[in-house]
C-alpha cells in the first residue's frame, strides 16, 4: 500500500526495516544482568509446554527492559514519579533522520560529541533523530555490553536536539550516559530537563540496530512500543524510505 506524504513523496507499507533486537537469552546484554530467563509454567499439575507434555505453551519472561533489548524510555526513568511510557505519545509516526557518527576518543572514553551532531545535522527541524555509531556490525545484536565502557553523548548534545526539534532520539548504544559516572545521568537530564521542567513528550530509544546498508537521510520512523505502566517497555523502531512518485 502506498500512504502519500504530500503530493508526490509516499512510502510503501511493505517496504521497511526492523531496527529493534529483540528480547532473547542469546540477545543483546547491559548493566550487569544475566540473560533473561523464558520458562513454561509448572503447577498444580499443569505443564506449559507442550513439548513436554502439555496442551499449549504457557511461558514466563523475566526480563528488564533497560539492558535486554530495544527499550524506549520516558522522563520516569529518572523522576521519583511513576510516569508510564505509554502516555508519551499523541501519535507514532514521526519524520525522522538517519546519521552515522564514529564517536570521538577521549581518554578511555568513546564521546559523540555536540560538534560532531550538528556537523551531522541538516538544517530544519528533525522530529525524530536515529544515530548509527561506527564500527557497525550484527555483532552488537548480541554484544553484552557490561563493563564496557560503551559509547556515550556528551550533554552539550542536548544543545543541537533542541535547535533542531528532535523529541524522539534512537540511538544503538545502551544509554546515552556514560556506563559508570556515579549516577549523575548527565544527558537524561538535560534531555528531560528533570527536575525543573520534565517534558513528558520526549522518549529516547536504545539499543537499536541500523544495518549498513540504510543509507543516512530522511524517512519515515513508525515507533512501536508495548504498552507497559513502567518508565521504559520494549520497543519495536520501524524505518520506511521515503520514495517520490515519478
Amino acid at each position: 500500500m502506498k500512504l502519500f506524504l504530500d503530493a508526490t513523496a509516499y512510502i510503501d507499507t511493505r517496504d521497511f526495516t526492523d531496527l529493534s533486537i529483540g528480547v532473547a537469552p542469546s540477545g543483546v546484554q547491559a548493566w550487569y544482568l544475566n540473560p533473561p530467563r523464558i520458562e513454561p509454567v509448572t503447577e498444580n499439575g499443569f505443564v506449559g509446554s507442550v513439548a513436554l507434555g502439555g496442551g499449549v505453551n504457557f511461558r514466563n519472561i523475566y526480563f528488564n527492559p533497560h539492558g535486554h533489548g530495544t527499550h524506549t524510555e520516558s522522563y520516569g526513568h529518572i523522576a521519583r514519579e511513576v510516569f508510564p511510557i505509554s502516555t508519551c505519545f499523541h501519535k507514532y509516526i514521526f519524520r525522522a533522520r538517519l546519521i552515522t557518527l564514529t564517536p570521538e576518543n577521549h581518554g578511555d572514553d568513546r564521546v559523540i560529541t555536540a560538534d560532531q551532531l550538528m556537523k551531522a545535522l541538516p538544517s530544519g527541524a528533525v522530529e525524530a533523530l536515529l544515530i548509527r555509531t561506527l564500527p557497525n556490525d550484527a555483532t552488537k545484536q548480541g554484544f553484552n555490553y557490561s563493563n564496557t565502557n560503551p559509547p556515550f553523548m556528551h550533554k552539550h548534545c542536548v544543545d543541537v536536539l533542541n535547535s533542531c526539534g528532535v523529541n524522539h532520539l534512537l540511538v544503538d548504544i545502551p544509554s546515552v550516559d556514560k556506563e559508570r559516572d556515579g549516577g549523575e545521568l548527565a544527558f537524561h537530564h538535560t534531555f528531560w530537563e528533570v527536575p525543573e521542567n520534565p517534558n513528558p513528550h520526549r522518549t529516547i530509544t536504545e539499543l537499536i540496530f541500523v544495518p549498513n546498508f540504510l543509507s543516512d537521510g530522511e524517512y519515515l520512523l513508525e515507533l512501536q512500543v508495548s504498552n507497559f505502566e513502567n518508565d521504559a517497555a520494549p520497543s519495536r523502531p520501524l524505518l520506511y524510505p521515503i520514495k517520490k512518485e515519478a
